[in-house]
């Protein structure tokens, strides 16, 4: 009993297999006296074919007939130590397996084959599968099932897999939903998502297993629209088809969509599992949607998930850190009862990003002591947390520390970090050098962490020196050309800027206006600076206008420095005024009751002047006014910030 896939097993091992083989194939035949050897196995424990026969050897002394004796063996143990064995031993089992009910053979090797299906070495299942089919041992439906789940989880097995096709065909299983499913999953996960596809709408049933599968991996690959087309003509959705385009939308970077369909799956009725928690708390991290994420928080620790899950407590603490939240984000990461390295890494981080540095660093003595052990990301926490606060002999430490004690090697975001710390410091000279005793060659964060240093400390040669090697590898990133414009300003030299605005419009680019956003209510607002189209926009002026007065009265001076245009103060004061950020708070502060904190998204680096009035609306509105920026947050409180000026 042969097929076209019935080919000696001998063919599709590797290397490491032929060697196995080989020398399981010298073993020396039994002896008789080795069968009165005194470490005969039980029938619990033989581990080897010579074990086995040595049993089996036993059982028959001892009176009981062939068939009994086979009986009497652990057949599901017989199959797996001998499956991957010599021929030899192969042919032992089967000639076992017939001493006892034929029928159940194969069903004794499909145990076997799931085992290895799922197992680490998947090819050890595919090499199971050709010594069947060589043996003429006859294949189920799960047979089939097992083995394209192996396909699926081994490189380069498609042509197998395409071969099972043909024998799902050939066997007359076509109309096996189950099996068709597994073998759109092989297809997909093995990089053919046009075969699966193409099987996916020829197949005469489906069942919503069917559609997740399609719609999971066009998720995967980035296939947005294609998966929403399939999600949206559904006859019935579960939870998990839901979860798969929330996640995918998170994956994709659109947070947006993710929050808005999250919201349609509450509304149908269908309740998020914790995959689904994870979702769109990443999602909420991403938007600051800080109402929606405390929703779901709620709704996780109801369900105990906060409390089984540790993935859905590290991504609690992220949501919350990325949404200003980080005493909340630490109440957390207390409450947990298992930490892992994410867990530490994510709240060190978090620290660092709020100014905290002291807590930062008191979180990492912590974390050696409960002997985790830290890894790059830890390390990334660690210098940003001495590069908000000006520590530079301690991040220069921690550089050193992650290789030399940990043995972890720097990547580009250490290298840029430690460029920062040094840029930031002051110290301009040993940022550059640092970066031409790099191993490796910076990239644009690296050159881009100098340039941001020359800014702050008013370079212009270290500024120019950065841009001509930004201008190579990022040239289509507009922010790098309005940092030198910017310092060509603050020197006064109007020539430069227009210089390099003449640039910018020779290669395409406008600088990109600044943003800020405020959710309330579930609704994110959106104000641009110097305009916006927002319909309450002339009642947040007058807003604006009336707070004016109010910090005026506590010493506010509008800083025209920051407005790097070659014009009068008077019309310099007009442009600070319209700020998106200072708009986004007008507007909170108009909507909110009082004492609610605000929580303000902001796509570039705060300037200088908002940094000041902002400072003081907290202290006359008596208001927490948190900012998360390009670069860090800015938590203002009692007309203090958490970045002590330090930015």
């Amino acid at each position: 009993m042969t097929s076209s896939l019935a080919v000696s097993p001998f063919q599709v091992m590797s290397s490491r297999k032929n060697a196995t083989a080989t020398q399981s194939s010298k073993e020396p035949p039994i002896s008789p006296a080795s069968l009165h050897a005194t470490t005969i196995p039980t029938a619990a424990d033989f581990s080897t074919p010579s074990q086995l026969q040595q049993l089996h050897a036993r059982l028959i002394k001892s009176g009981l007939p062939p068939s009994s004796s086979a009986s009497a063996l652990p057949l599901h143990r017989v199959a797996a130590v001998c499956a991957l064995s010599s021929p030899s031993a192969f042919s032992y089992a089967r000639r076992l397996f017939g001493l006892c009910d034929a029928s159940s053979e194969t069903v004794l090797w499909n145990s076997h084959l799931n085992t290895l299906s799922s197992s680490p070495s998947p090819a050890d299942a595919l090499v199971l599968f050709s010594s069947l089919r060589f043996a003429g041992v006859a294949s189920d439906v799960f047979t089939l099932s097992f083995v394209l789940k192996a396909c699926s989880r081994t490189p380069a097995a498609l042509p197998l897999g395409r071969a099972v096709h043909a024998l799902v065909e050939k066997l007359g299983f076509r109309y096996d939903v189950f099996l068709l499913n597994t073998l759109v999953h092989m297809y997909a996960s093995r990089g053919d998502i046009s075969a699966a596809r193409l099987l996916f709408d020829v197949m005469p049933a489906k069942d919503v297993v069917t559609w997740n599968i399609m719609i999971t991996h066009y998720t995967k690959t980035g296939e947005m629209e294609m998966a929403r087309h399939l999600f949206d003509s559904m006859p019935e959705r579960s939870v998990r088809s839901w979860t798969a385009m929330i996640a995918g939308y998170g994956q994709w970077k659109k947070p947006r969509e993710a929050v808005r369909l999250f919201r349609e799956m509450e509304s149908a009725g269908v309740q998020p599992n914790e995959v689904t928690v994870v979702a769109v708390l990443a999602a909420c991290a991403d938007l600051g949607e800080l109402d929606l994420g405390k929703r779901v928080h709620e709704f996780a620790r109801r369900w105990s998930f906060q409390k089984n899950n540790v993935r859905v407590c590290n991504t609690l603490i992220d949501m919350y850190i990325n949404c200003g939240c980080v005493e909340e984000a630490r109440q957390v990461f207390d409450e947990m009862a298992e930490r892992t390295v994410v867990s530490w890494s994510a709240m060190i981080g978090g620290h660092a990003m709020h100014g905290q540095g002291e807590e930062a660093l008191k979180l990492f003595s912590r974390m050696r002591e409960a002997g985790t052990e830290p890894n790059g990301v830890t390390f990334v926490g660690l210098l940003h947390a001495c590069s908000h606060m000006g520590l530079l002999e301690e991040g220069k430490r921690f550089f050193s520390s992650m290789t030399e004690d940990y043995g972890i090697v720097p990547e580009m975001e250490h290298y840029g970090c430690m460029v920062d710390l040094l840029s930031r410091a002051g110290f301009l000279e040993e940022a550059r050098e640092f970066i031409r005793e790099m191993p490796v060659k910076a990239n644009s964060v690296v050159w881009g962490a100098l340039l941001g240093g020359a800014k702050m400390h008013s370079n212009i040669n270290m500024g120019e020196e950065a841009l001509r090697h930004l201008v190579e590898l990022d040239p289509l990133n507009d922010g790098y050309y309005v940092v030198l414009s910017n310092i060509y300003a603050d020197a006064g030299r109007w020539e430069d800027v227009a210089k390099v605005r003449r640039m910018m419009k020779d290669r395409g680019l406008k600088k990109t206006p600044g943003w800020s956003t405020i959710s309330l209510d579930g609704v994110v607002h959106e104000f641009v600076a110097g305009e916006s189209d927002h319909p309450r926009i002339e009642e947040v002026y007058r807003g604006w206008d009336e707070l004016l007065e109010k910090l005026r009265c506590r010493g506010y001076v509008p800083d025209t420095s920051a407005v790097l245009l070659d014009m009068d103060a008077k019309e310099k004061e007009k442009v600070l005024y319209r700020h998106s950020e200072k708009l986004a708070v007008v507007f909170g502060l108009m909507n909110t009751r009082e004492g609610r904190p605000l929580r303000i998204m902001k796509n570039l680096r705060v300037c200088s002047d908002c940094h000041a009035a902002l400072k003081l609306i907290s202290e006359v509105t008596d208001r927490d006014i948190v900012v998360r920026d390009r670069n860090r947050f800015h938590c203002f409180r009692h007309g203090s910030c958490s970045c002590r000026d330090y930015w």
